[in-house]
């Protein structure tokens, strides 16, 4: 690990050019590596040495992308996968199995919760959702003998909910299990949540990290912080006897937990992301630290400008004064949360939509935290296989327009939301 700045890893961390090698990190775009003898391919299998042999493990371009996310996010180790809902899939399959049972906010993306409520579910994992304001107190009691981990977003999508890390990891670590946290819409830039006390770290980096929309990507950090030996974790710290009976926790030290996810779980499910997608996110990580600063100074000034408008019903967005999360927000993010906004037309769901589709410059699509402005309508998109309780839950009402504020000029971005306003 470097000494550098963030921003200076964003562009520098992960690829070191040796004399007469490519400046930019290549693709390399091959599923075999060539060896000249079986011993050496065997020592590889046996992870006694470092080497590429098939890119569904590992690829050199996949590996120096992985190698910048850890030293962003100040892990010991990162895998990517092919999207963010198969990072957070792996990222507690990993640990859990048929019979176990986790805890997680009632506030994450539609995606995931029914992920973790129905198709894990089918796999034997139970899951109880709690609401993110909880208490010690009442994620304690939330617990239950079989529980293996707590999961929660930095920022809830598309609510916008900001959790507060040190009292989830605290009743984790209490009870001997980890805090995995979804950090794609901080970022490492805005939020490193391991300095809080998260124990692994997963990103859709199809959003921010990638920035441009253009490849889907996910990653898994591994802190290195946790004891998987503390009896709660066979998986880590008995042999595997899918893989020659090794013991992770003894054979792999602080890097347990992401050896594990690769040599066994991507070996199975083959969620690997492709050499392409790998370069197209380490040229969007270039520029990550660039893009959060107005990503964020731009949505800060449309929340203001919406929040002083009679059309609009009520405005989120914790980077306002105004907001219940805006203390929280400060702590964990001090240089800014992230470029989405969530607020209410005033007339309801029928408004809204008459709303959005009369914007010009923001385009309707089913994505976000990408360069440009972007609205949606969760209620009946992302989050449309909830129940009406659920939504409520989520923090998602029918009203409710998500706003991926780009990084355009702030006053076209204003110019647009006014003639749309005028509409209606």
């Amino acid at each position: 690990m470097n000494n550098y700045s963030i921003e200076t890893n964003c562009i520098q961390a992960g690829y070191e050019p040796k004399n007469g090698e490519p400046r930019v990190l290549p693709i390399y775009q091959s599923t075999t590596f060539k060896y000249d003898s079986s011993e050496h391919v065997g020592k590889l299998f046996d992870l006694v040495e470092e080497g590429f042999f098939y890119t569904r493990l590992a690829n050199p371009t996949v590996d120096s992308v992985e190698k910048k996310i850890a030293a962003l996010e100040g892990g010991v180790g990162a895998m990517c996968t092919s999207s963010g809902q198969a990072a957070s899939f792996i990222a507690i399959l990993n640990i859990c199995s048929a019979g176990d049972h986790l805890v997680s906010s009632a506030a994450i993306y539609g995606g995931t919760s029914n992920l973790l409520a129905v198709t894990m579910k089918k796999m034997g994992i139970e899951v109880t959702f709690i609401q993110p304001d909880s208490t010690e107190e009442e994620i304690q009691n939330a617990m239950k003998e079989n529980t293996k981990l707590v999961f929660v977003e930095t920022l809830a999508n598309p609510a916008l909910v900001v959790i507060d890390i040190e009292r989830y990891a605290k009743v984790a670590h209490n009870n001997g299990i980890p805090l995995i946290i979804d950090n794609t819409f901080a970022t490492p830039i805005n939020c490193r949540p391991i300095e809080f006390g998260a124990d692994i770290v997963v990103h859709s980096t199809s959003k921010y990290m990638d920035g441009h929309a253009v490849a889907l990507g996910g990653v898994i950090v591994d802190s290195g912080n946790f004891d998987w030996s503390n009896g709660k974790f066979p998986g880590l710290s008995t042999p595997d006897e899918s893989y020659h009976g090794m013991i992770y926790t003894e054979a792999c030290g602080r890097s347990a937990y992401i050896v594990k996810a690769r040599v066994q779980l991507m070996r199975d499910l083959g969620s690997a992301p492709t050499a392409n997608s790998a370069f197209l996110l380490n040229l969007g990580l270039e520029t990550l630290h660039l893009r959060m600063e107005r990503h964020c100074s731009n949505a800060l000034a449309v929340a203001k400008w919406l929040e002083a408008n009679d059309k609009i019903a009520w405005v989120n967005y914790p980077g306002l004064e105004s907001n219940k999360y805006y203390h929280l927000a400060k702590k964990y993010m001090p240089k800014g949360t992230c470029g989405v906004i969530s607020f209410g037309v005033k007339g309801g769901r029928d408004t809204a939509v008459k709303f959005m589709d009369s914007l010009k410059l923001a385009a309707i699509v089913v994505h976000v935290a990408d360069a440009r402005t972007s609205v949606l309508h969760p209620a009946s998109t992302t989050h449309r296989q909830l129940s009406d309780e659920q939504l409520i839950e989520a923090g998602v009402g029918p009203d409710l327009v998500r706003m991926s504020v780009g990084i355009e000029n702030i006053n076209d971005i204003i110019s647009d939301i006014e003639q749309a306003l005028a509409q209606i």
